[in-house]
């Protein structure tokens, strides 16, 4: 299979062809068809946009060549330095993506749910993320009060809280569910 092309576009990469992005949506729900906010399938009429995250991923991958607006190729080095001025601890939240998608999960950007990643079983608009993912290293400390926050967030939007724990000794992840009850 030929890789898919996109365009670098500030902190965005855009596929302009058509039969392109509704291929790259229907195979593995990659970004967002333009205008459009839940799309229910694949059967747009729209270009599709790219978090820099994904574009990054499908690019190591051998998914996807990405170009400048010139027509310069933009190497995944070149990718990479834009992701970590957009994203604070990218290569940490990265290594929690592509784990959860080399899995075979859905995941999008969680920041309406002040969490890192909402993470989709099937997909945008086929189902509802199950997941709310909260992107920690071994070393860093999170309050008592700050997975109660979280809890009560994601039962409010009925979502399961997760923490994403990347050992940077070994670049292992590990996922620490937690569950509500009432008592």
């Amino acid at each position: 299979m030929m890789p898919f092309t996109g365009q670098l576009i500030e902190n965005r990469i855009l596929i302009h062809d058509l039969h392109q992005s509704r291929s790259l949506f229907a195979d593995g729900y990659y970004g967002k068809p333009l205008g459009i906010s839940k799309p229910k399938n694949s059967e747009f009429d729209s270009p599709l946009v790219l978090d820099l995250i994904e574009g990054y991923y499908l690019n190591l991958n051998k998914k996807l060549d990405v170009f400048k607006h010139n027509g310069i190729a933009v190497e995944s080095d070149e990718i990479l330095k834009e992701c970590k001025k957009q994203y604070v601890n990218f290569e940490v939240k990265f290594k929690v993506f592509k784990s959860l998608r080399d899995k075979g999960y859905v995941v999008t950007p969680g920041i309406k749910f002040g969490c890192d990643f909402a993470v989709y079983i099937h997909g945008p608009g086929i189902d509802h993320a199950p997941f709310l993912v909260k992107v920690l290293t071994n070393s860093e400390k999170i309050t008592s009060m700050d997975i109660v926050l979280a809890g009560r967030l994601a039962t409010t939007v009925k979502k399961q809280f997760i923490l994403a724990i990347v050992n940077q000794g070994n670049d292992s992840v590990k996922f620490v569910g937690f569950d509500w009850w009432r008592a």
